[in-house]
């Protein structure tokens, strides 16, 4: 039964840009010249041009390709501070657009060092944010008050204030903003959660998340930086420390970055994994714009996981169910799993129709061209600012629940912990010099 439930500016210039980015951090649609239509022949002048900051292996790779194969799309610039990973993305842009018929009119990729520069132009409508995570915010802020729509990797933000102070730009400039959790608009995803939140599992009683944990310090040893790498750069706002490969390996390196397990650069699989797939528990439990109200970190005694409890009573965990990263979800009447390789579910579920009066998620087909559409029509990507920055806080105040290692309460509707100094305290960061005033 179912129950509800380049160059670098001036620096006239850097200190304007980290003025009023930075304030924005401190106060924590256009309408496009073009016109997104059909596969056919496409105007030059209804092009989306698309700009990249950020050209490593996810800006060259699943973000490349899921861009530019879209007709209306033409890829104009990039901005990265490797200049082999830079040259590399450049070879790949005049690869493709050689080898495509009605090509003529393209007129090459600039190329910058520093993105504030490449903001800039007037020839760009749309950014796609594919940094370390330590730089999401800064890069999609500016962007933002440069009226370019955004596409932002996740997970959204390092910290919580830096999260609303995204949301905040994007409002304030009317900019459609749509974050890379693409597992949104995939089937199996949407699927799941529109059982679960309509019920046909009966009362939720448990959500299992099951994904890597929190970050850890790298304290790794220093090499000679390169000559190709812009290393100050890399580290922007972080603390200032010797160059690593550990954090920005070369290009011949043929895995994932590291930095993503380190404090000051990333979240952990906490926020790697946890941006994928505490946003589908947020989504199917109805929680896009909210979140838990209490943290608790395992303590080895009566709590053995993370657990997490909203404000109807339902508990998440973070624990390890033995099928790689996914989601569990127990209700009263059975009980769904889902990942990127299966969807699991009671037998009389699977050929279950949604009722016409239930609640009908938002559906995406495509992640990419959803967040172009939106451009179009001036509507919310199914992965809105607001729904990606509740997302990572759900993950950021997990690995501050960690850290701590003591219970705490949240208030989501204000953003911060209910008389607990010292966990506010880390709902921001430090910017390093010349990144704060």
């Amino acid at each position: 039964m179912k129950k509800s439930i380049s160059k670098h500016p001036d620096p006239a210039g850097r200190r304007k840009f980290v003025k009023s980015s930075v304030a924005a951090f401190a106060t924590i649609s256009i309408v496009p010249r073009h016109v997104l239509g059909g596969t056919d022949h496409i105007a030059p002048s209804d092009k989306f041009n698309l700009a990249y900051i950020g050209t490593g292996r996810q800006g060259r790779g699943t973000l490349f390709r899921s861009f530019i194969e879209i007709p209306e799309v033409q890829i104009v610039a990039a901005c990265e501070v490797d200049q082999k990973k830079l040259a590399d993305f450049e070879q790949m842009v005049s690869d493709y657009y050689s080898a495509q018929k009605e090509q003529n009119s393209y007129q090459g990729l600039s190329t910058y060092a520093d993105f504030r520069e490449m903001l800039g132009s007037s020839d760009v409508d749309g950014v796609i944010v594919a940094t370390p995570d330590h730089w999401h915010a800064l890069a999609s802020i500016a962007a933002a008050n440069a009226k370019k729509h955004v596409y932002c990797e996740k997970p959204l933000s390092l910290t919580v204030a830096e999260g609303r102070a995204m949301v905040e730009a994007a409002r304030r400039n009317n900019i459609v903003f749509q974050t890379g959790s693409m597992q949104r608009s995939w089937a199996d995803f949407h699927r799941a959660a529109e059982l679960v939140i309509n019920g046909y599992i009966g009362d939720i009683e448990k959500v299992v998340v099951s994904v890597g944990g929190p970050p850890e310090e790298c304290n790794q040893p220093d090499e000679p930086t390169p000559k190709y790498l812009d290393w100050d750069m890399w580290l922007g706002p972080a603390p200032q420390r010797g160059y690593s490969s550990f954090f920005a390996p070369p290009i011949e390196w043929d895995g994932w970055p590291r930095w993503r397990y380190c404090k000051h650069y990333g979240g952990g699989m906490m926020t790697d994994w946890g941006a994928h797939m505490f946003d589908i528990a947020q989504w199917a439990l109805g929680m896009d714009n909210s979140g838990p109200v209490e943290i608790i970190p395992p303590d080895g005694k009566d709590t053995k996981v993370l657990t997490y409890r909203y404000a109807n009573g339902i508990p998440m965990t973070r624990e390890d169910f033995g099928k790689g990263n996914a989601v569990r979800f127990i209700g009263s009447e059975g009980t769904i799993e889902v990942s990127r390789s299966f969807l699991n579910m009671p037998e009389n579920l699977k050929h279950q129709s949604i009722d016409l009066n239930d609640t009908h998620l938002y559906q995406s087909l495509n992640h990419y061209r959803d967040w172009l559409n939106c451009i179009k029509t001036g509507e919310k990507p199914i992965c809105d600012v607001e729904v990606g920055h509740r997302t990572a806080s759900v993950c950021n105040i997990g690995n501050i629940a960690y850290e701590l290692g003591r219970p705490l309460q949240w208030d989501p509707e204000n953003e911060t912990f209910k008389n607990d100094k010292e966990a506010d305290s880390m709902l921001s960061r430090d910017m390093r010099q010349p990144w704060k005033v």
